[in-house]
């Protein structure tokens, strides 16, 4: 069976209480995308999903999928699945948006992962330090990086058990010898699902938005044996460079241009030697801490850390 059939089955087995569609219509609509516009599979598979969403008159949210699957958060590897969870709550942290309910850290043995649960779910909400077991949640990816999303057909249980959380961060340090293309000043997806940056003001999943400036570092770290790409987020590049999102924006503003941001922090930040904790999603570690040793010079360093 072909990658493209596999995926129309599986929409029409969603849609199949709500719509009358068959596997055979959505293989040829996904067919037509993925082969005559040259569209990415899973942008195909959410443009015809949303869709059918639409004709149904529904929310992605109220769109189950039979047969969730228990998982370990490690064990998340796809965008889009149901799955089922037996975790801790690890953390909470202060939702950017008032369409966030609750938005943390949840843990099992195998590590932790990020869930959003939105205002308009309606669920329960979740204490710091219980267990639970969560059915019916639905995989998020951005960038590499996994998440999970409560809906409202989340059933939340509270369990008595006590799970060790395990620890999935890694420790990486060098040298920060370049920061990539996509830094600094950016605009992500003001969709309440969605954090995707925008590219020439599109979001790959909702087309043309009105986007929401953020701050962001893609950087590479060199230790002089391994090179390490990183992210620091707004809170860890505001940490990273002392410059906070409002005077990002005046700077570009006063410049007609976004890309100076990215300049004057690499002015600031190229040649420092650090060493950063958090999770590693696809190739890049997440920064979740951060140590800066200090100004190096760069080449010394290099020509050191590989002499060893």
């Amino acid at each position: 069976m072909s990658e493209l059939r596999q995926e129309a089955e599986a929409i029409a087995e969603q849609f199949s209480d709500h719509l009358d569609v068959d596997a055979d219509e959505i293989e040829e609509r996904l067919e037509n995308l993925v082969n005559e516009y040259r569209v990415p599979l899973d942008e195909a598979r959410r443009s015809v999903t949303n869709s059918y969403l639409e004709d149904a008159g529904m929310e992605r949210d109220e769109l189950g999928r039979g047969g969730s699957e228990s998982v370990l958060v490690n064990e998340i590897d796809e965008d889009e699945q149901w799955v089922d969870l037996r975790v801790e709550l690890v953390d909470l942290w202060e939702p950017r948006s008032d369409s966030i309910s609750q938005v943390g850290l949840l843990g099992d043995e195998s590590g932790t992962i990020k869930f959003v649960a939105f205002e308009t779910s309606d669920l329960p909400e979740l204490t710091e330090g219980q267990a639970y077991e969560l059915s019916n949640v639905v995989t998020d990816e951005y960038e590499g990086s996994y998440s999970v999303k409560l809906n409202r057909t989340t059933q939340i249980t509270e369990i008595d058990d006590e799970i060790e959380v395990g620890d999935n961060a890694d420790t990486v340090e060098g040298a920060l010898v370049d920061i990539q293309s996509g830094s600094g000043l950016i605009k992500r997806c003001p969709e309440d699902d969605c954090t995707r940056v925008l590219q020439n003001g599109r979001c790959s999943e909702h087309g043309q938005v009105e986007g929401e400036f953020d701050l962001r570092i893609k950087g590479v770290l060199d230790d002089g044996e391994t090179v390490t790409e990183v992210i620091f987020d707004r809170e860890a590049t505001e940490e990273l460079t002392g410059m906070g999102l409002a005077e990002a924006k005046d700077m570009a503003m006063d410049a007609l241009d976004t890309t100076v941001v990215a300049e004057e922090m690499g002015d600031d930040v190229l040649g420092r030697y650090y060493r950063v904790t958090g999770p590693t999603f696809g190739r890049y570690v997440l920064v979740d801490e951060m140590e800066d040793p200090g100004a190096v010079d760069v080449e010394t360093a290099l020509i050191e850390a590989r002499s060893i």
